[in-house]
Formats: C-alpha cells, sequence, structure tokens
C-alpha cells in the first residue's frame, strides 16, 4: 500500500506510510474494553495524584514555569502520558481538565534556548542533561496536539530540538537512559517533521541516532523497559536512510531476546528487572512497565512497517499477560507478573527475582514507583490503535474490539462511520456495519491473525473468495453503500504450544488465548488503607500438575467449554471467564514452592507420577492471577524423569518474634551467602518495622542437634539510607525442656558489619536456639545468614 491518505503520513524523504495513526477521539471503544478503560479511571491511575507522593502538584517541579521543586523525573510523566489519553479515549472532561493543567504547565516552563521542564534535570547526568524524561513528556504533548491542536506545540517542540542541536555530542544523550531510549526522542522528532516539513528537524534525528546506543547492531541492554523501548529503534531509523538491514533491526532483537528469554507463553521474557542467563523459565517476572511499553512499541512498529504480526504480538500481551498484572478492580498492580505464579505474598523473592523487596503482591502505593504510574497508557493506547488509515484512503481494522470509528476515505475524503460488533477475543466473529452519506469506493482490510488458517469474511450475506493468509490482511476493495454489514469470522482452533527450550514443557491455547489453571485464592488486606488495600494472594487448591496427553495428537486431549450468555463486562477474572479448558493432569507431589515462595523450577518432560488422574479446569490466562500457564507433560515410558525436590532439604524452621511480611524467615539457611551487609540481591530476614525494641529470632529443629557454635551475618542498610542497623547487642539461648537458657559463650559476641559474627559455646544438645537482639534506638534490624554447628 502506497500513496497519500487523508492523514498525516511520512514526509519524503521519509520511507511513505502504508498504515497512519487516526486522529484521537475518532475511535470510540465500546463493550469488555470499554469497561477496562473506565476501571481504570475509576482505579488506581485515575486516582494516582491522591496516593502517589510524586503527583503534588504544588510541590512538582513539572508544574513550576521555573522548572524548580520537587519529584522532577520520569514518574509524572509516565502518569500522564496514559492519563491523559484515559481522558480523551472516555471523553471524560474531570481528567482531561486534570491531565490539561499539568499539560499547560510543562508548555509555560520553556527557557529561551528552548529547554523546558525540571532544571535539576539540565545538569543531573555528571553536570550534564537527563534527557530521558522530556522524552515522555514529548509524547503527551504530540498526544494533546492530536486531540486539541493547540498552536503552542508545535513552535514548543520545535524550540527544543534547536536547542538538542546546539548541545555538543559528548554531552548529548550520555547517562544510562537516555542513549538505550534514544528512539523514544526519534519519534517525537519524526513526528514534528511530518507536520512541519522542516528539513533540520532530519539533522537532529541523525544526531540522536548517533547517539542512542546500538541497537542496529544487536541486544544493547537486557534491563527489560530499555529493551521494550529501545530494540525498536533501527527500524524507526530505517524510514529516514532507507537501510534495508536497519528495517530488520527491531525484528532481529525481538527475535533474539524472544529466543533466549521469552519461551513461555503471553508474550513476554523474563526480566526482573534485568534478563539474566540461567533465569529463562517461566516463574521469572515481567515489570508492568515492560508490558505497556512492549504493546506500545509493537503498535508503532506497526505503522512504520505495515506488518501485521506486530500487531498480534500486541494482542498476545493484552489478553494474556496485562490484565492479570493489576487486580480485577484496577486499585493495585504488582511489579512483576510470571505465566507460573502461585502466590502472590510481599515477600522478598531474591535471588530467585532480581531484585529484593515486595515484587508479587498486589499494592497501589510507591513501592512501585514505575510501574504504578507507567501502567496508565497500557489501554488508552490500546484503543487508539484499533483502526488505521490507510495510504490508499482507506481503513484497516488492525486490533479487533467492540468500537466505533468515523474516518474519511475514498477519493473525496468521504465521512465513514464503521460500528463493529464483537466478542472478540472470547468468540470468532466480527460484524462492521458502515454509515455512508453516499455510496463510496475505498478498500477496508481486515487483519488475519497468524493462528487462524481459514478466515471467512461475508458482505451482506454473500459470501467473499479471498486466499488470505495467516498474518496477512483481508482486502475488500468495494463501492460501499449505507447500511452495508461485512461479517468475519476468524476461526479459533485449540493448539498446544512445545516449549522446547523450557525442559519441553507446554501451554494449551484456543485462538489467541492461551489457558492457564485456574487455582483457588485467598486474599488478605495486609495494608493499613481500605479504599486502597493491598493484597497478599495465596492458593487454596493445588497448583503441582503435570498435564495427560495423547503423545500423537495432544490436542485430543483438549476439551472446550463455551460459558452460556454475553462476555462479562471485566472477562479477566476466574469468576467471568467466558471460556476454560479440560485436560487431564496427574499432581507432581515433589513440585513444590522452593524456599522464596516461589514455583519451583520447571525440570525435563516427560515426568513421572503415580498421583490419580484428575480432569483440570483451565481459564484464559489473563483471567487467572494465581497461575501455571506452563506444565510438565506426564509420561510413565523409559524417557520419563523423576521430579526432584524443589525444597532445600537443609532448611532448619524458624519462628521469630515478629517478621517483616516482604522478607522471609527461609533467609537464614538458605546457604546463599552475603557480600557485605547491605547486600539486597539475596533474600534477608528483618524485625522491620520494629524500632529500639528487643526481638528474637528461633531455630526450631525436627530433632535434637549438639551445637557448640554459631554465625551470624547481620543485615544493615545504613549505606543505602534504610532503617536497619547491627543490632546494640545480641545472646544465644538453648532449649532446655521448656525453658530458654543462654549459652555459656567463650568469648564476646561482636556486632560488625559485612562479615560473619562469630561465637562459641560450651555444647549444648537441643531442639532449639534462640537468638535474643535489642535494636538500637529507632532503628530495626535483620540478619541475612545464620550457620550454626558443633
Amino acid at each position: 500500500v502506497r500513496g497519500d491518505g487523508w492523514y498525516v503520513g511520512n514526509r519524503a524523504p521519509l520511507a511513505p506510510s502504508s498504515v497512519m495513526r487516526l486522529p484521537i477521539g475518532a475511535i470510540t471503544p465500546k463493550g469488555w474494553l470499554r469497561h477496562m478503560l473506565q476501571l481504570e479511571a475509576d482505579g488506581m491511575t485515575g486516582h494516582l495524584a491522591d496516593i502517589s507522593p510524586w503527583l503534588d502538584f504544588s510541590k512538582s517541579a513539572w508544574a513550576s514555569p521555573t522548572g524548580e521543586g520537587a519529584a522532577g523525573w520520569e514518574e509524572m510523566p509516565y502518569w500522564l502520558k496514559g492519563y491523559g489519553d484515559l481522558g480523551y479515549v472516555l471523553k471524560d472532561e474531570t481528567i482531561t481538565h486534570a491531565a490539561r493543567q499539568w499539560i499547560d504547565a510543562a508548555l509555560s516552563s520553556q527557557r529561551e534556548d528552548g529547554w523546558f521542564g525540571p532544571r535539576d534535570l539540565l545538569t543531573s547526568i555528571n553536570g550534564k542533561p537527563d534527557l530521558w524524561p522530556n522524552m515522555v513528556m514529548l509524547n503527551i504533548l504530540q498526544s494533546f496536539y492530536d486531540r486539541t491542536k493547540d498552536p503552542r506545540v508545535l513552535p514548543f517542540m520545535a524550540k527544543y530540538f534547536r536547542w538538542e542541536m546546539t548541545v555538543p555530542d559528548e554531552d548529548f544523550l550520555v547517562g544510562y537512559w537516555p542513549p538505550l531510549r534514544g528512539g523514544d526522542n526519534l519519534e517525537s522528532i519524526y513526528w514534528l517533521y511530518n507536520r512541519t516539513g522542516e528539513k533540520w528537524l532530519l539533522d537532529v534525528a541523525k544526531k540522536v541516532h548517533r547517539r542512542t546506543s546500538k541497537w542496529q547492531d544487536g541486544v544493547a541492554n537486557l534491563h527489560g523497559v530499555n529493551f521494550t523501548q529501545g530494540f525498536r529503534e533501527p527500524t524507526l531509523y530505517w524510514q529516514q536512510v532507507g537501510d534495508a538491514n536497519l528495517k530488520q533491526g527491531a525484528e532481529r532483537n525481538y527475535q533474539t531476546m524472544m529466543g533466549n528469554y521469552g519461551q513461555v507463553p503471553g508474550g513476554m521474557f523474563g526480566a526482573d528487572e534485568n534478563a539474566r542467563p540461567g533465569h529463562t523459565g517461566p516463574r521469572q517476572g515481567a515489570e508492568t512497565c515492560s508490558m505497556v511499553e512492549f504493546m506500545h512499541s509493537f503498535q508503532m512498529l506497526t505503522r512504520v512497517t505495515g506488518e501485521p504480526r506486530w500487531a498480534d504480538r500486541t494482542e498476545e500481551i493484552a489478553f494474556n499477560s496485562f490484565p492479570a498484572a493489576l487486580t480485577p478492580d484496577m486499585k493495585a498492580l504488582h511489579y512483576l507478573t510470571a505465566p507460573n505464579q502461585a502466590q502472590l505474598d510481599p515477600g522478598n523473592k531474591a535471588p530467585g527475582i532480581e531484585n529484593g523487596g515486595t515484587m508479587f503482591s498486589y499494592s497501589p502505593f510507591e513501592v512501585y514507583r514505575c510501574c504504578q504510574h507507567n501502567v496508565s497508557h497500557g489501554w488508552p493506547y490500546y484503543a487508539e490503535e484499533l483502526w488505521l488509515a490507510t495510504a490508499d484512503k482507506g481503513l484497516v481494522a488492525s486490533l479487533y474490539a467492540a468500537s466505533d470509528v468515523t474516518a474519511k476515505v475514498g477519493a473525496s475524503g468521504a465521512s465513514v462511520t464503521v460500528k463493529e460488533e464483537t466478542e472478540y477475543p472470547f468468540r470468532d466473529t466480527i460484524r462492521f456495519t458502515l454509515a455512508l452519506e453516499k455510496p463510496t469506493a475505498f478498500p477496508l482490510y481486515l487483519r488475519v491473525p497468524a493462528w487462524c488458517h481459514n478466515p471467512s469474511v461475508t458482505v451482506n450475506g454473500k459470501a467473499v473468495k479471498d486466499q488470505a493468509k495467516p498474518e496477512s490482511y483481508l482486502v475488500l476493495n468495494s463501492t460501499w453503500n449505507d447500511g452495508d454489514v461485512v461479517e468475519l469470522r476468524l476461526p479459533m482452533a485449540l493448539s498446544v504450544t512445545r516449549w522446547e527450550k523450557n525442559h519441553d514443557s507446554v501451554s494449551l491455547n484456543y485462538g489467541p488465548l492461551t489457558f492457564a489453571l485456574g487455582i483457588g485464592s485467598q486474599w488478605t488486606n495486609y495494608g493499613k488503607s481500605e479504599k486502597w488495600p493491598e493484597w497478599d494472594v495465596r492458593p487454596t487448591t493445588p497448583w503441582n500438575y503435570g498435564l495427560v496427553l495423547d503423545e500423537k495428537d495432544p490436542v485430543k486431549s483438549l476439551e472446550l467449554v463455551r460459558k452460556a450468555g454475553p462476555v462479562a463486562d471485566q472477562p479477566f477474572t476466574p469468576e467471568t471467564a467466558p471460556l476454560a479448558l479440560k485436560v487431564k493432569a496427574r499432581r507432581i507431589p515433589a513440585w513444590s514452592m522452593d524456599s522464596l515462595n516461589m514455583v519451583g523450577e520447571l525440570q525435563d518432560s516427560p515426568v513421572k507420577s503415580d498421583e490419580p488422574v484428575e480432569t483440570l479446569t483451565l481459564i484464559p490466562m489473563g483471567a487467572a492471577r494465581l497461575r501455571i500457564s506452563q506444565f510438565p507433560v506426564i509420561g510413565n515410558g523409559p524417557d520419563a524423569h523423576e521430579w526432584k525436590p524443589t525444597i532445600n532439604p537443609k532448611l532448619i524452621p524458624a519462628t521469630a518474634s515478629h517478621s517483616n511480611p516482604s522478607d522471609t524467615l527461609t533467609a537464614l539457611s538458605d546457604e546463599v551467602e552475603p557480600t557485605k551487609s547491605f547486600d539486597l540481591s539475596i533474600p534477608r530476614f528483618t524485625w522491620w518495622d520494629r524500632l529500639g525494641s528487643a526481638e528474637w529470632v528461633q531455630y526450631n529443629f525436627p530433632k535434637e542437634r549438639t551445637l557448640s557454635e554459631a554465625a551470624i551475618y547481620f543485615f544493615d542498610d545504613e549505606a543505602g539510607g534504610g532503617g536497619c542497623r547491627v543490632p546494640a547487642s545480641w545472646r544465644l539461648l538453648w532449649k532446655d525442656g521448656d525453658e530458654w537458657k543462654p549459652v555459656e559463650a567463650s568469648g564476646e559476641y561482636e556486632t560488625a558489619r559485612d562479615q560473619f559474627n562469630k561465637v562459641t559455646f560450651t555444647p549444648v544438645t537441643t531442639t532449639g536456639l534462640r537468638l535474643e537482639a535489642q535494636l538500637k534506638p529507632n532503628f530495626s534490624g535483620g540478619i541475612l545468614e545464620w550457620k550454626v554447628g558443633g
């Protein structure tokens, strides 16, 4: 498809656009998608200004005409990027008015030289400018202009890009984040060029590409969000220089990352927060930030290349991974979502997860600082990309959802409104009804997903013969009349995906949906707010199953069950899921949670099991917050494997006077040695938030042990500005019957940082050893490792 359409596409010398974005407001989402947007407005994103300390307008550097104040980094723009578009899509004046305050403030903050926003950013990277937060604000201004045509925006952006040209190369796109995400800056430059035609902007684009990390040479960084934003940059720059190798850059990077770290269902890859060699299984999580930025990149690449594969990939995340990142009411989210995630407690998961702290439980608060704000644009951007315009003056149904779209089409630019009625992806039929003032000729493109092999279409009840292949567009060239009806059917088939790189495990699919075990759950609010609860979600039913599948034709083992009636407004819950799968399975008793309360690593299939065969009910993956979506396969032949126990048998049961729910008592004896007292890469136990008190922690031995020595490595986060210190003092006691007695120590109880504090004592034979600690005034304390011997 080439030519000039009715909407803004690429100007020469940029590669001609085959498809283009419609103006914001042209598409009105309906059905379940509209309900998701409304839940977002009523939930955390819509009320984040009441929750987040980074969104205090009275104190924010983003709200100051002189760029002075606090919280002047990415958090506010991250939120505003989606919050404003949420208001535009829903036509919600309360939201758009609130967003306008921030936008007006940013527009009034520009200096004479072109810089805008928080002034501290000008010198925050060793005296050089941090350009990353302004890249996000430029996205916001693009949407704002698209919706309002405010005359301030284009000259404002031009003035800023002229400032970028004045920055010496050695000071431009420096630091960690800016060069990796330079593609965001590049996209905004092309956006402005296509609206003004000022050729000097292409020189700015050359400079940005020159200073951006070399994504054209391969994966430049393994940080999840850096990848999901940065991987597309070569393909964006291809538009300017026409190098075919650059055009394929995004696809090469995608295949590399997914081939190594994305051998899991749901469309994501494991990066918590960085992808790590050896951590490639389905229990590795993806940041919510990574999900929404990956979807955004896919939507952008759909427009840049015209290739439908990127829309397929958008749907895979939107239907399977993204919904479970938030609670069903969208009042909280968790930092990481994994394909296999059977417990969502606030405990520390490092080093199973790269970062320490609360990664799995649901919370609306700042502990999830990046994702808490950046989640906002996931559903609004999705709704804005349902329909695209084409260069040959037609329309593309790119992402399927119930909606109305009004657009200019045909040689005369006639207005057409298309009403799209569907319950996709839970049903396979999509009905389009056209409304026109007069007969108009234009092409209508309908995307055929890669998983669909036998699409069919009728126009006014008459079948259309078209040999559309999977991952292509079915093109209807016609002179359309008012009231014409197009009915597209995308037959969905059951399928089994075998993940050879992940121990020959499998996942089960129906069309674009992957299915997960629906695990019973108990939700407990561990926070202090009833209005904005924080949820600890625990399983109430078994999850450790391997599937019993027909070896020659695994699909024969699956039974699809449809729920009667219309699809629910919120279909992504276990109770409202419109579809289910029935499949046979056996328990694998040795497959359990590990010491971090994470699902144990997968092991090679086929797996032996003598447990009775059960019939499991699986639900769509996006509806399952607790879920197993990548399964071992049961087999009893000579190639079947015994499952090795998950739990380290050397772990010692422990109890404490108090244990912070974000930490774990298993850290005491997990045999993971610290490198320093401020080691956040490993599990820890702390008494936080007890301050200055007398506390204890004890080992409870399953049988008597004779002991004469102990070594304790205390946790101390003074180096990070935290509230834990080595204790003021401590001692050991042993259990003698029902009485606790001090051991007879032969030396001092030392409290040194960054080392094991060892003590020897007269041998005792006991079933319990207790450590009593007096915490320092106004501080808490904790332990990274506690060794005992004799």
